[in-house]
């Protein structure tokens, strides 16, 4: 790569290291010193010294010591390690609100999973306290957020059921490994693959769900379970929560919260760089301790106590086939869910992109720590990674703090998390569900590309109806499908011009259109004229079965002794063969071959016109075919008896007769 060096008023390439992006685009209005052109804003500027009118003198933009000025982030808070201070230029002060913002979403989530899944309500806080400290500061994602296994919490209840809770941690250590040899290999990135509909439909089938779920803990009740179940019992929970007090007290608690999420950033003056979550916890918390009010709390035990090493008699279950499905089964939703929800983040901001190979190992590194700790499978989790890109995260710091905050409040301050309401934090949990579904691109995809919004659509109700994993293969089935589709666009004609029924077809000849080729061969085959034409010149692609169809319907036709079939087409869609090696000629023929005089030299005409190939030669070679510019292929050679109207080029030596034998505009082209 070079940039380029403008000296003099030339632009001369030279060498380019690797700039920064404030490094190498001077600002607007910059001239050369050395010449009086100025210089455009967009130019990168390698090693060319400039300066502007607030800025005079000399800089080098690839010398900071030669006075440069320097990059964002490097200036005025340079080397502050304070709350609103930068640091290399990272904003210690956004990374630290980000990471409680998001630490005050995890809190509910992992308690909330852990008891989902039949498991203690601690064992979803380690996992969570490892996603922070162990996955948050490995690379891959650098944003994305992980923690307990929403989508595996059906799995396992069901896996604690039948084997125990204390086999969970050998499952989630075999996951880990399998998905760091997964990583190890690079079957990451074919996760990237995955189109923007099905990633908007998978954010708008989480969050719908998160909304709906949420809105029981937000008025002090148990959710039904499935999401169906929490949509079809949503009208009775409103009229049951407002006929009790204490319930309409915690009710009205979420509804604020949310309300203030909603609010809080057009808020005037510095006050507003508070999180609104932070600010919600602690009116909520207020209120919780007023008298009379009795709403609930969280309740945290004692971590430490939690943990379960498994031992020489669980890793002894290894040898159940069981286990083995299990570890597997494992592996796949949670690889999955993890690395899909890395492609849907990584649409949420313009930072540094996923790496999905590291990421996958990263989330087997912190699979197998939670195995170690008998604790529950982890995987990224979208509602915390849309927290952290909204409250305006760029690194991994804020992630890996959010880590620290639920070690540091679950160890050392748990009768604090026991003053916070469940029904505010149910609300931050309502206002990230609402962003995720973003209902304003509904109608923005509707304008768009209806395609896409069907593809959009039918994601999301299938995530609502079924669950993650499950909605989001449906989705990139029907992308598919629709990518079939599109790319299978097909133009077939069919008419009659005097003795000729003609076929013209263009574009992707894929078996989703055989019906239209079917129908328009049935109808030049029953025109009844002496000649037929089948004109591919502008298909593009020709699959197996459309090739099959052509050629039967030209053997069929070529049975008849008074019907002659014709086939334009590229040499690219013609099935090559391999020539036979001719054999060496015997001795007695290569001498009389040398007494022949030699053919003479093709005139310029003749070259510019070359002959074209009118079916199979009998004094070729067995497995000759056309050459690179041959377009005209005879499956009948045989010429028609009777008159004929004469052509443009009749007599034209190399050219063949007839009124339409440059009809074709791109033959004649190739022929000029």
């Amino acid at each position: 790569m070079t940039s380029g060096r403008h000296a003099r008023g030339r632009i001369q390439p030279v060498p380019s290291p690797s700039y920064d992006i404030d490094e190498v685009f001077p600002p607007e209005g910059a001239h050369d010193v050395q010449s009086t052109q100025p210089m455009p804003a967009y130019a990168p500027v390698g090693g060319t010294v400039w300066e502007t009118a607030d800025a005079p003198g000399v800089h080098k933009a690839d010398d900071r010591a030669g006075g440069g000025p320097e990059p964002k982030g490097e200036g005025k808070g340079r080397g502050k390690g304070k709350l609103g201070g930068t640091v290399q230029g990272v904003d210690l002060g956004t990374e630290i609100s980000a990471s409680l913002v998001v630490f005050l979403v995890a809190l509910p989530l992992c308690i909330g999973v852990a008891v989902a899944s039949g498991a203690p309500a601690e064992l979803g806080i380690i996992t969570g306290v490892i996603g922070g400290l162990v996955v948050g500061m490995t690379p891959g994602s650098t944003l994305q957020v992980s923690g307990p296994a929403a989508g595996l919490a059906a799995l396992v209840a069901e896996t604690v059921e039948a084997n125990g809770i204390a086999m969970l941690g050998v499952i989630v250590l075999g996951s880990g490994i399998l998905q760091i040899v997964l990583g190890m290999i690079r079957l990451g990135r074919m996760f990237q693959a995955t189109s923007i509909a099905v990633v908007q439909g998978m954010l708008a089938g989480i969050g719908l769900p998160l909304m709906f779920s949420q809105s029981y803990p937000l008025a002090d009740a148990t959710a039904p379970g499935t999401a169906i179940e929490n949509i079809l019992g949503f009208p009775a929970l409103v009229v049951d929560t407002f006929m009790n007090a204490q319930t309409a007290i915690a009710a009205l608690l979420g509804i604020a919260t949310v309300v203030l999420s909603f609010v809080w950033k057009k808020v005037p003056g510095p006050v507003k760089k508070i999180p609104a979550a932070l600010v919600a916890v602690g009116l909520g918390i207020v209120v919780a301790s007023l008298p009379g009010v009795e709403v609930k709390t969280l309740q945290v035990g004692n971590l430490l106590a939690a943990v379960q090493v498994p031992g020489p008699e669980q890793f002894a279950g290894l040898t159940d086939p069981a286990i083995l499905t299990a570890i597997v089964t494992f592996t796949v939703i949670a690889s999955a869910e993890s690395l899909f929800t890395a492609a849907a983040v990584d649409r949420m901001h313009n930072g540094k992109r996923t790496q999905f190979n590291s990421e996958l190992i990263a989330q087997g590194a912190g699979n197998t720590l939670c195995g170690m700790l008998g604790s529950l499978p982890m995987t990224a989790v979208v509602a915390r990674s849309s927290a952290n890109v909204q409250s305006g995260a760029k690194t991994r710091i804020s992630r890996t703090l959010h880590g620290l905050w639920l070690l540091a409040f679950a160890l050392l301050l748990p009768g604090v998390l026991a003053l916070i309401p469940i029904s505010v934090l149910a609300g931050v949990l309502v206002h990230s569900g609402w962003k995720l579904l973003a209902p304003e691109q509904f109608p923005a995809m509707w304008r768009q590309d209806r395609g896409e919004f069907a593809v959009m659509v039918l994601t999301t109700g299938a995530i609502v109806a079924t669950a993650l994993l499950e909605g989001v293969l449906v989705g990139l089935a029907a992308g598919i499908v629709l990518a079939a589709l599109r790319m299978s666009q097909t133009s077939v004609e069919h008419r009659v011009e005097g003795d000729t029924a003609k076929v013209v077809m263009k574009g992707n000849a894929t078996f989703l259109r055989l019906p239209k080729l079917i129908d328009a061969l049935e109808a030049v085959g029953s025109a009844g004229t002496p000649r037929i034409r089948l004109d591919l010149m502008g298909v593009t692609h020709l699959d197996h079965a459309c090739r099959s169809q052509i050629d039967e319907f030209v053997t069929q036709k070529r049975a008849a002794p008074d019907v002659r079939v014709e086939l334009l087409m590229p040499d690219g869609l013609a099935a090559p063969r391999k020539p036979k090696a001719s054999k060496a000629p015997k001795p007695d023929h290569a001498r009389r071959a040398a007494r022949q005089p030699a053919s003479p030299a093709p005139s310029a005409h003749d070259r510019r016109f070359p002959e074209p190939s009118a079916g199979p030669d009998p004094t070729a070679a067995p497995g000759a075919v056309p050459g690179p510019t041959a377009e005209w292929y005879y499956l009948d050679p045989h010429p028609l008896d009777g008159p004929r109207d004469p052509g443009p080029y009749d007599g034209h030596p190399g050219i063949p007769d007839g009124p339409d034998a440059f009809e074709d505009s791109r033959w004649r082209e190739t022929r000029r």
